[in-house]
């Protein structure tokens, strides 16, 4: 199967390593995976703060560069369900065949746990971390892409990890792109509430398929030296006895 990879920006950016974490899983598991240089932003921060113009012209280019592949694999719910949901509205005001392209693309187009337990069919990846973890399901993953008990179902499987429930863990962190820029105070309390939670589960990881999230919440962790690290899933179920 000819996979190609969609980092995103955030992953790029800040994150590479779970782009290479994401690559490793694949290609363990027989997967022939691709990066097309030519990717960039899948433009949900323009549609999101009312720039529907530009996030078309983003949203034709995605097209452009993902087009023959038989799947695209991203490690953010949040990226995966802008293509998926946004994509088609946006592609509904242009033109009758850009939009039958975008429906072309859009069930191509996966987050890595759908990706595993959907199409490769597993749910044992082998990969072995012998931690205490407790999982964050990000809104747009859980609301938007509709994972359920996916990315738990994969953790339960890794050798070695205990994996403990989060309490209030439907609840947002807080960050939702812009809206911790444009309300801060709301922002850092709704992530206060959710460290707490973290913290209460006495988990040495927190674990999430969105690295954005994961940045939002690992910030107030690290300033209130509460010692808990964040992974994204990839890395986690990337990690066998060999490469600790």
């Amino acid at each position: 199967m000819r996979v190609a990879l969609f980092i995103t920006c955030v992953n790029d950016t800040l994150f590479p390593g779970t782009g290479q974490a994401v690559v490793t899983l694949l290609r363990r598991l027989g997967c022939d995976v691709e990066f097309p240089r030519a990717q960039t932003c899948c433009g949900q921060m323009h549609v999101n703060t009312g720039y529907p113009e530009e996030g078309t012209r983003l949203a034709r280019h995605f097209v452009d560069v993902f087009a023959g592949y038989d799947a695209v694999v991203a490690p953010s719910g949040s990226c995966a369900a802008m293509v998926r949901e946004q994509y088609p509205r946006l592609a509904r005001a242009t033109t009758a065949s850009f939009a039958g392209e975008v429906a072309e693309m859009v069930p191509k187009v996966y987050d890595l746990s759908e990706f595993l337990v959907d199409v490769l069919g597993v749910t044992d990846v082998g990969a072995y971390f012998p931690h205490r973890v407790t999982y964050h399901p990000t809104c747009h993953s859980l609301r938007g892409l509709h994972l359920g008990d996916r990315p738990t179902r994969l953790l339960e499987q890794v050798r070695g990890l205990e994996l403990v429930p989060l309490p209030g863990a439907e609840e947002c962190c807080g960050f939702g792109g812009t809206f911790a820029v444009k309300n801060p105070a709301i922002s850092a309390a709704m992530c206060g509430d959710k460290v707490r939670n973290v913290t209460s589960t006495g988990a040495e990881v927190l674990c999430a398929a969105d690295n954005s999230c994961l940045m939002h919440i690992g910030g107030t962790l690290n300033r209130q030296r509460a010692g808990v690290r964040i992974m994204h899933l990839a890395e986690i179920l990337a990690t066998t006895e060999a490469t600790r």
